[in-house]
């Protein structure tokens, strides 16, 4: 799937809230040995950096066009170009954050044990995942997909796999676990600008059915899904529009 940064960063700050969230949910002082799975354009990997001035940070994402990025704004870090289902760190790990990546990938039943085997003795793995994939903003591209008009486009078209609920990966992490700490927020976002959930999706969840369309039917087609989200979240008084969005965190401490 292709990335575009500026489409990514176009809406940094709701994007930045759960990220920082997550990272003051990790308690340790001072790790040695700190890795950012799904870097990104770095943004993240910026305040993990200056919170622990000495460890070594290392940024991990599988786009050339996020890490070019990330490279120029912080050449100090260490980035590296792999798929995360790929990814194993040299030695344990302190800590191993993830922030909105991890939904991307398959197989978590086993993708989630192997991350904690990764973890040194009382390391910590730290994920955030969206699960906003049942709200209208999510529905409404699938709907749009299987529209009379766009259905056959997509008949090759492979969906993946969100994330689950909270009380599976507690089951499934539990026993691997010092202490670990499972919960959902939904913020509400007040976005500005022309048809912001689209702008929003298309940073994210929306590029892959649009990368799955030729060039000549992606603007068609975005329009198709911007006017239904225009219906399903209509600007307010002010001119924002309100788009409340679920997310889910887990901190996991390896005994």
């Amino acid at each position: 799937m292709s990335w575009n940064p500026d489409q990514y960063l176009k809406f940094a700050a709701p994007r930045f809230r759960p990220a920082m969230d997550l990272l003051a949910g990790i308690s340790l002082a001072a790790p040695k040995t700190v890795y950012d799975l799904g870097c990104g354009a770095g943004n993240v990997t910026r305040m993990i950096a200056e919170r622990w001035p000495g460890a070594v940070v290392t940024g991990v994402d599988d786009s050339a066009e996020m890490l070019k990025k990330a490279e120029q704004e912080m050449p100090g870090v260490k980035w590296v170009q792999q798929g995360l289902a790929e990814w194993q760190p040299a030695g344990p790990a302190d800590v191993i954050y993830s922030n909105a990546a991890l939904h991307w990938l398959p197989a978590h039943e086993k993708l989630f044990p192997e991350l904690v085997a990764h973890l040194a003795p009382g390391g910590v793995l730290a994920v955030q995942m969206p699960r906003n994939f049942n709200a209208p903003s999510h529905t409404l591209i699938t709907d749009t997909m299987l529209s009379e008009r766009w259905r056959a486009k997509f008949a090759n078209f492979t969906m993946r796999t969100p994330a689950t609920g909270p009380e599976w990966y507690y089951d499934l992490l539990a026993p691997l676990a010092k202490r670990l700490d499972i919960w959902e927020t939904e913020y509400l976002q007040a976005l500005e600008g022309k048809d912001p959930v689209k702008e929003f999706t298309k940073g994210t969840w929306l590029r892959q059915f649009l990368d799955a369309l030729p060039e000549s039917d992606r603007d068609a087609f975005e329009e198709d899904y911007a006017a239904r989200t225009r219906i399903a979240y209509p600007q307010r008084a002010d001119g924002r529009t309100l788009f409340p969005f679920r997310r889910l965190f887990i901190v996991l401490q390896k005994a």
